[in-house]
């Protein structure tokens, strides 16, 4: 039997490693969490999986939702699972997927689970996708699941592609106005001061603070001190991601995000409608609940809502009902909190789950709309404002020239 290396926390946030023999990685899984060890590292020793990059490819999620869509419609067809796997494998375009497939077409054919293949790619397929695969093999039903698989991959894409699409004028917007305005500052206007400087023209305040702003950027920007201004910036983010990959800068990071003004409610509606799709779905796939609100919870996204989840676990081990904990936490609002109640004591909170999902991914297309049509007469405020600003400056003095010409 294999020898496996794990890490993980317990139930109280100890961390805790070691080394355990077992059958398979989610064997080792499922056994830690019995001893309610959540494993967030579970690796072969001496067989650790390295993501190939080829020319620069990954797996991307839309990748995943094409696959999951493609093996479901076969599976459904009756095609034999090996014959599925290379199939697709063969027509995949993507060179690091399709390594990734036909790896996995290798271990099916030795007798391997599709679950255990899956789960020897932990970069391509998560925990949530290799415990739904599992749930379908030990039913019999890896048909369905696979159909619900590639709804939730396909849902997760559309939500993800509204949130990037909405970002992009804006953000790309602002960007070239900021480089225009640089330009203008460290280009042009110095040719406007020397030729006001030459002139003997008095300058007003306005184009004073113009050509203050100018020798600013021309004394950051050029030499030596462009260098390292340059050099700071890289600095800066590679100190922003080694403080964002430590649990305290995550936590920190994900709650600011959360308190902003209108970006803060958007990530919030976000985080909800991903917390209900995903434990719908595990839900109505057959994952146990506890097992299915750990997988959850590492998905999530968010720091502050993947503690927030972690502790409504440890409260539903305890006995409590769902919804208790989840009012407590006042991250989730009350009309789903209320939903999930109704959902508990009907019997029926999977489907209860997907109509709240069903209802803020709407929410957040419409938050999205709503915050384009917000941010559009900012950023034309803003570039009127600021570029407007920098060329009326520039031609005050010039007012005063042709006033005393004129005199």
């Amino acid at each position: 039997m294999p020898v496996f290396v794990y890490e993980g926390k317990t139930a109280r946030g100890t961390k805790v490693a070691g080394e355990r023999i077992a059958d398979s990685k989610t064997a080792l899984t499922a056994m830690l969490q019995k001893e309610r060890i959540t494993p967030f590292k579970v690796k072969e020793k001496g067989k650790e999986f390295v993501m190939p990059t080829f020319g620069g490819q990954k797996v991307t999620a839309k990748d995943l939702a094409i696959f999951f869509r493609q093996f479901s419609v076969m599976i459904d067809s009756g095609l034999p699972l090996v014959q599925c796997l290379e199939i697709i494998a063969g027509n995949q375009e993507n060179l690091a997927f399709k390594k990734v497939l036909t790896a996995v077409r290798g271990k099916v054919e030795t007798g391997s689970t599709l679950a255990n293949a899956f789960n020897d790619h932990p970069k391509v397929f998560d925990q949530l996708m290799v415990n739904m695969i599992e749930a379908g093999e030990t039913g019999g039903i890896l048909d369905t699941i696979l159909q619900r698989l590639s709804g939730y991959v396909e849902k997760a894409v559309k939500l993800k592609a509204a949130v990037k699409s909405a970002m992009i004028y804006p953000v790309s917007v602002v960007g070239i106005a900021v480089c225009v305005i640089t330009l203008l500052l460290w280009k042009v206007v110095p040719i406007f001061g020397n030729l006001f400087a030459g002139l003997g023209v008095e300058m007003p305040l306005p184009t004073r603070i113009v050509m203050g702003l100018s020798h600013a950027i021309a004394v950051i920007l050029g030499f030596p001190f462009g260098f390292v201004t340059f050099g700071g910036i890289i600095g800066l983010y590679f100190a922003y991601k080694a403080f964002y990959a430590t649990p305290a800068g995550r936590l920190t990071v994900d709650k600011l995000l959360l308190k902003l003004p209108v970006i803060g409610m958007l990530l919030r509606k976000i985080a909800v409608a991903r917390f209900t799709r995903t434990l719908g779905t595990l839900i109505t796939s057959g994952v146990p609940l506890m097992e299915a609100l750990s997988i959850t919870a590492r998905t999530s996204g968010n720091a502050v809502i993947e503690i927030t989840i972690m502790k409504v676990r440890k409260a539903v081990e305890e006995g409590r009902t769902l919804t208790d904990p989840l009012r407590e936490s006042e991250v989730f609002p009350n009309m789903v909190v209320q939903m999930i109640g109704v959902g508990e004591q009907t019997g029926a909170m999977d489907t209860m789950l997907q109509k709240i999902a069903d209802f803020y991914e709407e929410e957040v297309d419409s938050a999205v709309k709503d915050m384009l049509t917000l941010l559009e007469p900012m950023i034309i405020s803003f570039l009127g404002v600021s570029v407007g600003g920098v060329v009326i400056s520039m031609y005050l003095p010039m007012f005063s020239l042709i006033a005393k010409m004129s005199g």
